[in-house]
Order: structure tokens, then sequence, then C-alpha cells
């Protein structure tokens, strides 16, 4: 994955032109020279891509991250240690290679060869993944297929409340492999994963993860950091809100808030709220939320606001709720240079940023109709669910008004400024102080996001594939539709918040294919949208569901939200027109 250096001298494109970055204007601003005309020009930052000269690309012979052997993963962790002693040196001697050689147990030309790959490709850890015959280009070892489905049926149904007995969960990857026509592995090796689980996994296990947290103050702070990106914590909590379905505006519950601050700057670089318990996969989207800029977020939910935050964090700071340490999240975050810290034991101010930020949060949240409050006693008689107004889109429209022009504009008593203004003075400079620099951007946000969304295994079909009662197809399908039968299951990802599309691993070129609807006149929905309309049709004993079945309820179920606004806004014009009548 190529990212985005944003430092001067440093050659990016721009609307298809080669230029030279000059200096920053602002946060979400730069200065660039025309390489050609030598003019310069000021350019939004989310609006650059790297410079056609661009390095190599280190996924280019990887397959998914979670197809890689755990023993590889392993090898490409010792390598990067070892070499990260020699990248950070201006140049390093046949003596320090042949060092670095024997620690490795490797040939020091090997060791050169090595570090030119890693060179090349940016220092991207991926660069240094074993790459070795797996049986054929783009076949996926048995082996490897057996692994992912005991990881998957382990973090799914071991480590929650429900205390499933280990022999259970051994039936069920025995089901699961047997399913996918693959051997599966052994009870004593599936049993061996289980027994080297941590303690605390385990301990998580036992206790509902899910209870609502009590927002007390914590003693102490986290120790400091010295620079933005330093450090982010990331923590979730149910929110203190009832919130109202889109169709008939009843109330349906509270949502759950996934918040991530910059320790350095107590900004917020992201969040992400859903219907569905915390979960790996809301802990990534909130990753991919805070490292991606915000503009076409901002502008695909009509939001005008400025939110120039971006950029990967060095560290990312987790309790030890079982969700923090899933096989996935932890690939996805080595692949990338994120480094996780989990929180020590015993050791509660060492969380006292992030839950600090949410306890203000959820302060100004129970100012809103519908709110829980934080206790019964504080709640007393207030019907939260007769007040409850808001929608879930229309809570993460609060919010994002509520994190950009309220909490980061507001002075921070922990660090005497506003957020923003201490973000930015650290990357730009000022009194007297020089910058940091933009952070590293992302260019692929694509590549970046897929390693973090779920797996799901699937056959192809003649017509393509189908995923939860939707159909995917196109013409890259017809190759592999037409030696289907070599593969017994693909493997593909898909967003929870757009299900038009399908990322499905194409086991030859071991790159991602992008499969939309095979009718594409669907419109684009959420997940969520499709659970709820799914259950709408359980509820009127519609048993028997087809894709036209399940787009036609959501399609009646957009029109009654369209229709209810409509009728409420002439009411309310209306009673504006009465109310005014009887002044007059």
């Amino acid at each position: 994955m190529t990212d985005l250096i944003l430092k001067r001298g440093q050659k990016v494109s721009y609307h298809g032109k080669q230029y030279r970055i000059e200096s920053p204007i602002s946060l979400d601003q730069i200065l660039l020279k025309d390489l050609e005309t030598s003019e310069t020009i000021s350019a939004k930052i989310p609006e650059l891509a790297p410079a056609n000269n661009e390095k190599k690309d280190a996924r280019e012979n990887i397959a998914d991250l979670s197809l890689i052997s755990d023993s590889d993963w392993e090898v490409a962790k010792q390598r990067e240690a070892v070499f990260q002693t020699l990248i950070g040196k201006s140049e390093y001697t046949l003596e320090m290679v042949q060092e670095a050689a024997k620690e490795l147990n490797l040939s020091w030309r090997w060791v050169y060869q090595l570090l030119k790959r890693y060179r090349d490709n940016g220092c991207q850890f991926l660069a240094l993944i074993p790459q070795k015959s797996n049986g054929g280009k783009g076949r996926i070892r048995t082996q490897s297929l057996a692994e992912q489905i005991t990881q998957t049926v382990i973090e799914e149904r071991y480590l929650t409340s429900q205390q499933t007995k280990t022999s259970l969960i051994i039936e069920e990857v025995t089901r699961c492999c047997k399913k996918a026509d693959i051997t599966p592995l052994s009870a004593r090796t599936i049993r061996r994963r289980i027994a080297g689980l941590s303690n605390k996994l385990l301990e998580d296990r036992n206790r509902d993860r899910h209870a609502s947290k009590q927002l007390t103050s914590v003693m102490g702070h986290f120790p400091e950091t010295g620079f933005p990106h330093a450090v982010w914590q990331i923590d979730h909590t149910p929110v203190d809100l009832i919130i109202v379905d889109d169709v008939f505006r009843k109330p349906i519950g509270r949502p759950y808030l996934t918040l991530a601050i910059d320790v350095y700057s107590r900004c917020i670089p992201g969040f992400c709220l859903t219907l569905e318990s915390p979960s790996t996969l809301s802990v990534g989207l909130c990753l991919t939320h805070s490292v991606f800029d915000k503009e076409e977020w901002l502008a695909k939910r009509e939001i005008k606001t400025e939110w120039p935050i971006w950029g990967k964090p060095a560290c990312i700071h987790l309790d030890n709720a079982s969700e923090f340490h899933s096989e996935a999240l932890k690939r996805g975050c080595e692949a990338h240079g994120i480094k996780i810290v989990y929180r020590p034991p015993g050791r509660p101010h060492y969380g006292g940023t992030i839950e600090r930020v949410i306890g203000t949060f959820m302060q100004l949240i129970h100012s809103l109709p519908g709110t829980t409050f934080s206790n019964v006693a504080e709640k007393g008689k207030y019907p939260s669910d007769k007040k409850a107004v808001l929608t879930l889109s229309e809570l993460e429209y609060w919010l994002t008004i509520a994190i950009t022009d309220y909490y980061h504009q507001k002075v921070h008593r922990g660090i005497s400024l506003p957020p923003i203004e201490k973000y930015r003075l650290a990357i730009l400079g000022g009194e007297g102080k020089e910058g940091m620099g933009y952070p590293t951007k992302i260019h692929n946000k694509l590549a970046f996001l897929i390693d973090f969304l779920p797996i799901e295994w699937r056959t192809l079909q003649r017509h393509g594939i189908m995923v939860d009662h939707i159909a995917y197809n196109s013409a890259a399908l017809t190759p592999l539709i037409a030696e289907r039968k070599k593969h017994s299951r693909f493997l593909i990802r898909r967003d929870p918040r757009d299900l038009s599309r399908i990322y499905l691993l194409e086991p030859h070129s071991q790159g991602y294919l992008e499969i939309p609807y095979r009718t594409l006149s669907r419109p684009t929905i959420t997940l969520w949208e499709h659970k709820h309309a799914v259950n709408w049709l359980n509820d009127r004993g519609i048993q028997r569901m087809n894709e036209i079945v399940i787009f036609q309820a959501i399609e009646r179920m957009r029109e009654l939200v369209k229709s209810a606004s409509s009728k409420t806004k002439s009411a309310r014009r209306q009673q504006a027109k009465t109310e005014n009548h009887l002044k007059s």
C-alpha cells in the first residue's frame, strides 16, 4: 500500500500534474510548486496523490492477511525488529549486515536482498513476509483455511459471555471445515489454541463485557506523549440515549459508541456508532474512520464542518476486552506499522484519557430528549422511551458537530488550549516552535479498510455469489466461474455500511476483486438496514425471502420515512401559521 508523505521537497500528483511540496498552509491546505512552470499554487490535501514514481506495493505477492501462516508472520516480525536498527542509520557496513544475518540465521547476501526489498517498498512490514511456494501460485492452502475457520469460531463462540464448552467449539470447527470441504485441525490442536488464550481473555468471557460502564472519574493520568499521533486511546460505551427507527420513529434501544482520542492534543480523530454490540469490527471501523481524511465522509452526510485530522497513529492503547485481542485486529495493525499496547492490570488511570472524554460526551447527551442518564437515581421518572426522537444517523450528525464545532474548539482544562489549536501548533508550528509536519497519509483507503473488515467464505455459482439473500456478479468473475470446481470456497470481505459491493480474494493474483450487486439498479443499503428489513418480514410471517422481497421491504420503509417527514414538516408549518394568526 502506497502512503502519501507530505514533506517539503516531496513530489506529489495534483489533478493529474506533478508538483513539489513547498510548505504547509493550514491543516487541510498545502503550497505546491509546478515542476514544469515553477508556478506555486495552494491545494487541498485530500485531493493529492502519490507521484508517478511512487514506490512499489508490498502487497503485490501477498494474499489476505488472515491467510499468512503464524510462522511466516513471526519471521517477518523478527526481520523487521532487526532491520529497524539498520534502516535508522544513514549507511550500514558489511559487518552490520553480517551481524544481522547471524541473528536471523540467513546469509549476508540474502539479508542485502531483503533490505533492498524492504526499502523499495517504503519499509512496509509485508515486504518481509517469506515469499515461498504454497502449492502453486494463487492457491490457498487447506491448512490456512482450517486455521482461519478455527480462529473465527473461537472468537465468535468461545470468547463471549455464553461460556460455550470446548467440546462444542471442536464440533463447530469440524462442522464448518467439512462444509467447506477441507480437513479440520485435530481436537488436540484446537484445545491447545484455546489453552493458549490469555487469562484476561478468559476472565472477560465469564462476565458480561457489554454491561454499561460507570463513567466515574479515574484518578491519575496517562503518561505524557510528545507529539500528535504518538498514542491514541480507543474504547467503547453504550450511549446514554434511546434512539428511534427511521421508519416508524419508535424506540429501538441504545446504540454503542466506539471513540478514539489523540492523547497529546486531546483531539478526536474518529468514531464508530452502531446498533451492534462492541466487536472487532467496530474497533476496525473506528480506526479506519480515524486514519482517513473526513472530506468524503462529511460530504456524503451533508455535514458542513471541518475535521482536518487524519494519519496513522504510532500506537493505539486499548483495555483488555476480548474484541481488542482479536487476531484480525492485531495483524491489521502490525501490517500497517501500528503498535498495540494493552492497559496494565490494576492501573485504571492508563485509560483515564479516553474514559474522561467519553464521560464528557455522555454529559452532553444527557441534555438530549430520550436520554437514559448515567444511573437510575439520576434518571428518576424521566420517560426515556417516550421522549426519544433521534435516529442513529441523526445522532451521528449530532456527535460530529459536537466533536468538531464544540469539543475541539473549547479550552481543555488538561492542556489549557482548545484541542484543535494544540494539534495545529504541533503540526504547523507557531509561538517560536517548528512544527513536526503533516502525518503520513493513507492514499489507498480501500486496501487499508479491507484489512479490518470481517471475513466470510462463499461458494461461487454460475450466477455469481449469494450473501444473505443478495446476489453479486460482474464480468471479473467469468474466469473464476469457468474453473469454480477447482476452488471449494472463496474468501470475501464486505463493509457493513455499504452492501452494494463485496470484495473477493482472487486466488491467482492474490488481489481483491470488487463485485457489485448482480442487479445494479438496487439501492445502496447497510447491514443494519438489511437486518431490520428481514426482521420486519419475519414479524409479518414472510418466511420465504429473496432479494426482491427484501429490497421491496427496504424501499417501502424508506418511502414511509419520506412520507412521515413530509407530513411532519407540513404539520409544523401549519401549526406555525396558526400561532402567527392567533398572535395577530
